[in-house]
C-alpha cells in the first residue's frame, strides 16, 4: 500500500503543481508506473475545479464562476496538458513530414495553430461548462468536471498501451512518465476510470448521457490515435496532453447531446 501510495504521489508531484512530502521521492522508474494513477490525478484536479465553481458561483455570476473554474484547473496542472495541445497542434498543422513535426512540437515557442487551438478549446469548454450549469444543476456539472478529467486522462493512459513512444532524446522531460505501461496498469487507471462516471450516475445524470459523453471522448481518442499513428508513428508526451485536452471537451460535448 506504501508503495502505490508512493506511486500516486509520484503522479500528483509531475502532473500537478500540489506539493508531495520528501518521502516521495522521484525517480524515472516511479514515473513509469504512476501513469496508472493518472485518472486518479484528474479526479483530484476535477475535485478542486467542482468546488471552485460551486464556492464561486455563490457569490459570483455563473459566467465568471466557469471561467474560474477552468483557470484553477489550469493552475493546478500548471498548463501542462494545455501546452502539449498547442504543441500538439504547432506539429501537426506546421510539420509536412514527420522530423519537421516533432522539430515543431520540441520548440518551446508558440505558432498561429497553437495559438488558435488552445483559445478555440478553451472557448469551447467555457461554453460546454456554462451550459451545463445552466441546463443542469451545479451538483451535476461538479460531478462532469471531475468524470472529464478522470475520463479523458484514461484516454491518453490507453494511447500509452496501444502506442509507442517515438522521443529518442532523453532530454524530454515527459519521457519516464509517458512510456509504455503494463496491462495491470491500465486496469488500475481504467477501474478509476468506470469509478468516476458512477460519481456522474450518482450526481443524477442518465445513463444515456453518461454513454455519449463516454463514446463522444472514446471516438475523439480513436481519431487522435489513427491521426497520431499516420502522422508521427506514435506518440509523445505533447500528444498525449493533446488528447486529454480534446477528449475532456469531447465528454462535455457528448454530455450535453
Amino acid at each position: 500500500m506504501l508503495r502505490e501510495l508512493r506511486l500516486f504521489l509520484t503522479a500528483v508531484q509531475f502532473f500537478t503543481r500540489i506539493p508531495v512530502p520528501a518521502w516521495v521521492g522521484h525517480s524515472a522508474q516511479q514515473l513509469e508506473q504512476a501513469a496508472r494513477y493518472l485518472p486518479l490525478v484528474g479526479i483530484l484536479v476535477g475535485l478542486i475545479s467542482a468546488a471552485m465553481l460551486w464556492l464561486c458561483a455563490q457569490i459570483l455570476p455563473l459566467s465568471l464562476a466557469v471561467v474560474l473554474c477552468i483557470a484553477a484547473g489550469i493552475l493546478i496542472t500548471g498548463a501542462f496538458h494545455e501546452d502539449g495541445l498547442s504543441d500538439f497542434a504547432d506539429g501537426i498543422g506546421g510539420g509536412h513530414t514527420r522530423e519537421k513535426a516533432l522539430a515543431i512540437m520540441k520548440d518551446p515557442r508558440v505558432g498561429a495553430y497553437g495559438v488558435i487551438a488552445l483559445l478555440l478549446a478553451l472557448l469551447l469548454k467555457y461554453q460546454a461548462l456554462l451550459a451545463l450549469c445552466g441546463e443542469r444543476s451545479l451538483l451535476l456539472s461538479g460531478a462532469a468536471l471531475i468524470a472529464a478529467h478522470a475520463i479523458s486522462r484514461l484516454m491518453a493512459v490507453s494511447i500509452m498501451l496501444t502506442q509507442n513512444y517515438i522521443r529518442d532524446d532523453d532530454s524530454a522531460r515527459a519521457r519516464p512518465a509517458a512510456q509504455q505501461i503494463s496491462a495491470t496498469s491500465f486496469v488500475i487507471a481504467l477501474l478509476t476510470g468506470i469509478a468516476s462516471l458512477g460519481l456522474l450516475f450518482e450526481a443524477g445524470a442518465q445513463l444515456a448521457a453518461i454513454f455519449a459523453a463516454t463514446g463522444a471522448a472514446l471516438l475523439m481518442r480513436i481519431y487522435l490515435a489513427w491521426r497520431l499513428q499516420k502522422s508521427l508513428g506514435g506518440y509523445t508526451g505533447d500528444c498525449l496532453g493533446a488528447v486529454q485536452q480534446l477528449a475532456e471537451l469531447a465528454f462535455y460535448l457528448g454530455l450535453l447531446v
